[in-house]
Order: structure tokens, then sequence, then C-alpha cells
């Protein structure tokens, strides 16, 4: 197994335990935890992901491998359906090991599910991300680097049990005592996001592009202010998480989701049977 690999899976899954393995309770009401509810008589299991060491040494091992560079790595491994400057790993924290962050681990074991109206797998749900946060193109349903993905995933979920209801899911979602306010959030981007982020918001060598032509296009889940608002308030300064009050988190994400951004050009196919959350922005 590639000794870089290994090191990088655990340095990710040491981070993640030393952020905290207990996430907050999810809020019921999201279109995630609706999926989750109907699951009626789930078990919350313990957050437990599967050492690095336990990747077999045969080809699934090798599909898992390539699942984790492409999470970590999309520029390089997935460039051909990447739009924007952005990783998987940028939205999905440490390879998607950290719990309240959209963590991977446990996500299998909820798919196939409902979304917007329609049944989607794990695949689909994949390329949903490629076409909004990566701001690119779906891969090819026989993609090996798809399936790799998929693996990656599989593989993060071998110890969550079929019917869990995988409590870490997702973000918890916050609310604010007043309506988002832009204005406020620009001078809370100035004070604690420009040094990773960049005072133009295009991005350092510490974090990625927020806004522009390299950042997230608005048919994605982080171009929802309320979505963007518990990342940041979970997650933002990073290693710094739940150091914002949620006011200040809803200002923030305001600010930021009101500089442009790539459109994403096929919205009358997503949601098919109506029922748009009021904050999608299209």
């Amino acid at each position: 197994m590639d000794r870089r690999i290994i090191a990088g899976m655990a340095m990710a899954m040491v981070f993640s335990v030393t952020m905290g393995c207990v996430p907050p309770p999810r809020v019921a009401g999201s279109e995630e935890s609706a999926g989750v509810a109907e699951r009626g008589g789930a078990v919350d299991p313990l957050f437990a992901p599967p050492s690095p060491e336990t990747i077999p040494g045969d080809r699934r091992g090798d599909q898992i491998r390539l699942g984790y560079k492409m999470v970590v790595d999309t520029q390089e491994y997935g460039k051909r359906y990447v739009g924007n400057a952005l990783n998987c790993t940028n939205c999905h924290l440490d390879a998607g090991l950290t719990p309240g962050a959209a963590s991977f681990v446990g996500i299998s074991v909820l798919y196939p599910e409902s979304r917007a109206g329609r049944t989607v797998s794990l695949a689909d749900r994949i390329n949903e991300c490629f076409e909004r946060s990566m701001n690119g193109r779906a891969l090819p349903p026989d993609s090996t680097k798809l399936s790799a993905i998929v693996a990656y995933i599989d593989w993060l979920s071998k110890n969550v049990p079929p019917g869990s209801a995988v409590p870490w899911r997702g973000i918890p979602r916050i609310t604010s005592t007043h309506p988002p306010d832009s204005t406020k959030g620009k001078q809370i981007f100035v004070k604690r996001c420009v040094f990773c982020h960049g005072s133009d918001g295009q991005g350092t060598v510490a974090a990625p592009p927020v806004w522009g032509p390299g950042s997230y296009n608005i048919g994605a889940e982080m171009a929802q202010v309320g979505v963007a608002a518990a990342f940041i308030k979970g997650n933002m300064p990073r290693g710094w998480g739940w150091s914002v009050t949620d006011d200040e988190a809803f200002d923030a994400a305001a600010y930021i989701n009101s500089q442009p951004r790539p459109d994403f050009p096929d919205t009358t196919r997503v949601w098919p049977n109506g029922g748009k959350p009021a904050e999608v922005p299209y």
C-alpha cells in the first residue's frame, strides 16, 4: 500500500479525532434529516471510521485508494470533470472524516434516498456535487473514478450497520436572531476570513476561493446562506470552529454568497415536483 496515502489518511483521521468525534445533534426539518427520519427505528451508531491499515491489498483496495485521491486532490485526479479551483475535501473536510462537515462516514447505508422529489443513488449524489460544488460535469456511470469514490465512501461506512441514522451526517443547521446582514458580514470576513481566503475571496495557498469563477456555482448547497452559515459556524476559521456566533456566521455567509459566482445552467430539472427551499438562489 502507498505509504503516502496511509500517512495522509491517518493524519486526516487523527485531525478529526482531535477536533472532536462527538458531533452536535442534527436539526430536524432539513432535507437530509427528513430522509433519515423515514427509516423508522434506526439506531445511532458510534462514529468509528476504519483504520487505513484495513484497506485491502487487492483490486478493491486500489479502488479505495483512488477514491481517496479523487477526494483530496480532485484538481489532479478528476480534472476532466472539474470546472473550478476546488477539491472535494474543501467541503468534506479531512477527506470526509470530520463529523459535522459533510462527513462520508456511514453515508453509504443511507442510499438510495429521496432528494428533491426523486430517488438518487450514491453515485448520483456524487455527480451532483461535481456539477454544482465543483462547477463541472458528471462522471460517466461506468467511470472507474466514479466507482472509486463510491468504493472509498463504502469503505468509510463499513463499521456503520444498515439502517443506522448516521447522526453526524451533513452540517448541523443553526438559526439567526435577525435577517442575515451582508454589510456586517463583510466586516466579519475582513476580520476572520481574509487571511486564508484572501481579501478578494479568490483563495490563497491556505484555503480555496469562496466566490468568483474558481468557486462553487449557484446550484451548490453551499450557495444557500443557511448551509454556508452552518458550515462556517462549525468549521471556520479552520481548526477554530464554533468561535463565531450564529448571527456572525449568517452575516458572513450572506456576504460571501452575495458575491458573483458561476451559474448553474440546468435548474429546471432540479425540483421537478416543486418544493424548492426559499433560500435556494435560483
